[in-house]
Order: structure tokens, then sequence, then C-alpha cells
């Protein structure tokens, strides 16, 4: 058995670049490359794709990128885990195999199947008729229907003998996870080295999210032309180094993983995962090198007895359309134009007995449209944004005549970005549980199909931990010194459906008081007043000197590829917390421990 291995992630979505792989294979001594591909609205999209053609459904990317290096791997031995599957993993696998068939090479590939539900979707359904979050009833007709499965089958494939596992819609961190356990031979019960596993396979499964990209200290990464991607080395022990190839651009540090460890994980003591509930609340990030830093601290308990399921189901037609305004009164010129155009088409829409819009959307980028007091703001440089949805498409596509129109009538509007808008169908999603013994998983290879063995999990395992009081109190007064949160903290935002969580970390210790006291549930939904239909809740994590903040109903809808909104998956959120005034002692602004240069 192995001590360590060493893991790469080539890709984070669909649409990543597929040179990332060659960087990678420049690493000695790696094991095995890995790819994350799928997200709630990338599953959304694959949903369409495939009732129209049911040979596809699969992410064609993971194809392009291997075939180019189907040789090296083989040669170096090195194994392949991916998500590509989605909706199709025996097609994906299918088209693989010719293409190393090909290339005259053995590899072997397996794909893991049995997550894809719809073919069961009644009865499934009618045991949980409701979404888990929003409580909205579920209709009969879906367009896809998926567990989110585990790792274990993963770690089958591999011990069956394959060389590449082509997985469908796994949860993402299993494509690491899988690896892990095959390889040190972990058990079911391992919980903590589950958790550990699982948390190398968050950190590195957005690719250089966690090498630099999206750190809140943009200013002090190198090379965002040439960014590395990431490297999980992992111990039998559970231990974790972060890296990237050597000689590549950005920067591995305790604050870019730290960012990524709070990446979209709600509840950080119980973060549930198909094969463990994670505790990640005291995991520690501690520099080991240049670019290197070592994760510890992970623990984990018992699974749930039920998978998490995402269903899409078509919900009307959306059409969105955007337009530069510049000079004198921009802002002002740009809001009317937007609302004049809404109400145009809106007024078409009636006159042709088809019944107004069902939900409008009209933002001024660069005039405040994302915070609270937008209405107050004017600039001399805007990007126009409306759009419109409507359950029937013909009344959106006179929207996307008429918008045009505005063109004569708006002074200074210089033309619509990629032409006439274009009016795609709304494909929301919903989210039900589904028990893990209702979901039997076969491994497909060599012509032939095995069960998976899953286990089963508890059902009483843990799925909440306490929340963080909010203060009575906060610092104020004589010896203080007001400054932007980011003067004394990092953060990083995400989605899950119409959920965002917001993780922001210390800089030092001694900075974390001023979290607890000062970002509280009730500051933070103030500044999110504009959008925030549900509550806040908050939680520590003391290992990191952080806290995580979760905002219920705040984008839109479902999120993603069903709200109207220009940032869908909450990915500015953190930015927008971290100009957030706090009061800290001045004492430290004399000690030079504020200051963060921001360069132009």
């Amino acid at each position: 058995m192995k001590s360590e291995v060493k893991i790469g992630c080539w890709a984070a979505f669909w649409g990543d670049t597929d040179r990332a792989i060659g960087q990678l294979l420049t690493v000695p001594h790696l094991d095995y490359l890995v790819a994350d591909y799928l997200s709630e609205i990338t599953m959304a999209l694959l949903a369409r794709a495939h009732a129209k053609d049911p040979a596809t459904g699969y992410v064609p990317d993971a194809l392009q990128a291997l075939t180019k290096v189907l040789g090296e791997i083989a040669r170096r031995g090195i194994k392949v885990v991916t998500n590509a599957g989605a909706l199709n993993p025996s097609a994906c696998a299918e088209a693989l195999r010719a293409a190393i068939g090909a290339a005259g090479l053995p590899l072997r590939v397996a794909a893991v199947v049995g997550d894809n539900l719809l073919s069961r979707a009644s009865d499934i359904v009618n045991e949980s008729s409701r979404d888990m979050f929003t409580d909205e009833k579920i209709p009969s007709s879906l367009g896809s229907l998926n567990a989110y499965v585990g790792a274990f089958p993963i770690a089958q494939a591999l011990g069956a003998g394959a060389d590449i596992v082509i997985a469908g819609r796994c949860v993402d961190a299993a494509v690491v996870l899988g690896p892990l356990i095959h390889e040190f031979g972990w058990k079911t019960t391992d919980y903590d080295l589950l958790s550990a596993g699982a948390l190398a396979g968050h950190i590195i499964e957005c690719g250089p999210q966690c090498t630099g990209g999206n750190h809140t200290d943009w200013d002090r990464v190198p090379g965002w032309d040439d960014i590395g991607y990431p490297i999980a080395t992992v111990g039998s022990d559970g231990t974790i180094e972060v890296s990237k190839p050597d000689g590549t651009g950005g920067l591995v540090s305790r604050a870019t993983v730290g960012e990524q460890i709070l990446y979209e994980i709600g509840d950080p003591g119980a973060y549930l995962l198909p094969d463990v509930t994670c505790d990640w609340r005291s995991v520690q990030v501690n520099p080991s090198g240049i670019d290197r830093v070592r994760v510890s601290g992970a623990v984990g308990t018992a699974p749930t007895d039920t998978y998490k399921a995402t269903c899409t189901v078509t919900d009307g037609f959306r059409v969105m359309s955007t337009a530069m305004f510049a000079g004198m009164d921009a802002s002002g010129r740009a809001r009317r134009a937007g609302h004049a155009a809404v109400a145009r088409a809106q007024r078409l829409m009636l006159a042709d007995g088809l019944g107004g819009p069902t939900e409008t959307s009209v933002e001024v980028i660069g005039a405040g449209a994302t915070s609270a007091d937008a209405t107050l703001r004017t600039t001399d440089e805007v990007v126009l944004k409306v759009g419109l949805r409507h359950r029937n498409k013909d009344a959106l596509e006179i929207f996307s005549k008429e918008f045009a129109t505005m063109g004569l009538v708006a002074q200074g509007l210089t033309g619509l970005f990629a032409g006439r808008a274009r009016v795609a169908p709304v494909y929301k999603v919903l989210h039900l549980l589904v028990s893990k013994s209702k979901v039997p998983l076969r491994i497909e290879m060599g012509g032939t199909a095995s069960p998976a063995d899953v286990f089963l999990g508890s059902p009483d395992a843990v799925i909440a931990t306490p929340q963080m009081a909010e203060p009575t109190a906060t610092r104020h007064g004589e010896g203080t010194v007001i400054v932007p949160l980011r003067a004394i903290a990092w953060a990083r935002s995400g989605d899950k459906g119409d959920k965002a969580n917001i993780g922001v970390i210390a800089r030092r210790p001694e900075f974390v008081a001023i979290l607890r006291e000062q970002v509280t549930c009730a500051r933070v939904t103030e500044m999110f007043r504009h959008y925030l239909k549900g509550p806040v809740r908050r939680w520590e994590l003391p290992g990191q000197n952080a806290i995580n903040l979760l905002l219920d109903a705040v984008l839109g809808g479902a999120g993603g590829t069903s709200t109207l909104r220009y940032d869908p998956q909450g990915k500015s959120y953190a930015a927008m917390l971290l100009a957030m005034s706090v009061s800290v002692p001045s004492s430290w602004d004399h000690q030079g421990l504020l200051g963060f240069e921001t360069v132009p």
C-alpha cells in the first residue's frame, strides 16, 4: 500500500481550459488526474441536450482533453477519474474507449451508473413530493433526476482494474476520495479519514480557486495568465499537502486554500456527503514550503441514509439583453431605457393576447445595481441589463425584437451585446432526498455490469451543529478606528440553489473577535436587504479563525439557470461583504497590522 497519493485536478467546470492537463503532466510521480465538470447549472443544460439526443448528455470536453494525452497516461501508469459522464456515463465511456482503441492503447475504462433516476421519477417523487429547501411541490414531469452519489463505487471500479473511471452525478469531492479509498483501503467506518479525503477533494475540485483564483488579495497573486492547477498529496493518515506545478502562476497560501475550504459548505460541522458527515470546524492550514500548505484536523461521523437528488423542471422561458451607455447621465438614461423596454414589451404582449411577463429585472451595472442603495447612485459609464420571464416563448420574442428600438429613443445606447437576445427555456433545479437503498449503482467495464457496494448510512446521522449566537454589544468609541472588513479578513462566496454562503477568515488570530462581534446576521441581513428574502445563519470555524454565513432565498428563485440576476451564483457577494465597515482598536492601525494595498 502506498504511503501517499499525488492527485492533480485538470478541470473545474464544463468549459474550463483543456490545457491544464498538460501542465499537470509536468509534475513528477503524479498518480491520478481528476476533473469535476458538473454543477447544478451544468446538469440543467445537459438535460436539455440529452432530451434532444439521448446519445448525448455527457461533457465532451473531457474527451477532448484526454484524447491528446492518452499515450502519456498509459506510459506513466497515471489513472484518471472524472464525473464527465453526467447524465450518460455509459456513452461517455464508450466514446473514450473508441479513442483509446484508435490509439492502440491497453487502457481499461469503467463507468459508474445508476444515479440517473429519471425512469423511476414518478415513484420517487410520490415519496418525496416537495423540495427539501423551499417546500415547493415537485411536478410529475421532469427533465432530469439524479442522485448525488459517493466515492466507494469509484474505488471499486479502480479495484477491478479500471485505468479510467467515468462517473455520473457523484459529489464533487468523490473524484478525489474514490482514489484515496482504493489506494489506502479506507473502510466505510473510517470517518475521520473519509472526511480528510473529502476535504482534499473539496479543496482541489474547483481547480485554481485554491491556487490564487478568486482570492481576496487578487493584486498579490502573480501569473494569472498561466495560473497553476492544484495538486493534493494525501497521506494514508489523511494529512493533505496542497501545491501547484513548478514555474506556474498563482499562489498557494493559508489564505487561498482557506478560502476554498469555506466555499459552498453551509454548516461547517455537518457538511453532508454520501460517504461521511464532515466536521471541518477544527481544520488548520499551515505553510509547509513555497507555494505549499499542509491541511489537517478534519473529523467525520456517519453519513445519512439518503442521497440528495436534484431534478430539473421546465419552467417557461427567459430572455436577457445588455447594452452600454456612456456620457453624462448615463445611469439615468440606461435605467429609463430598461424600464421603457419592459413596458413596451408588456404592452405589445397584452395587445397580442399573450399576457404579461411573469417576472422582469432591470439592472444598471456601474450605478450600484448590486447595492441596497442603488437608486441613489449616478455615473457616466454603465451597462444596462434587462431580463424577462414568460410562459410563452412567442411573448419574449416580442421583447427580443423590440428592445433594439430603444437605440432610436435613448441617447447614447451604443448597441446590443452579441446582437439580438435569444429566448431560452428556463430549467429550474429542485431538490429532494432519496433513500440510498433505492438507488442501486453499477460498474460497467469489459462488457459486463457489476453491482456496486454502497454503505447505506445511518438514520441517526448528525445533520446540523449549533449556530453562533448574536452578540449583545460591539466595540466603538474612543480608541477605535473604522476600516473596511477587507482590512482584517479574507472572504469567498458561492451558491447552493437559492442559498449563498460567504466564508470569512480573520487575517490574524486577534482579528477573529471582530468577526464574532460585528459581522452579525443582523448586519448581513441589512447589507443584502435588496436581494434577501430568507434568514441569515452563521457558524464559527475556530481552526481557521473564521466564520461562515449562509443566506437563504437570496439568488432570485432557484438560482443558476432560472434567475434573471446578473450574478446568479452569488460570486460577488464576498467582495460586497468585504466593504462592510468595522470598528477596530486604533492600536492595530498604529502597529501597521491593517494595511493592504490595491494595485490599479
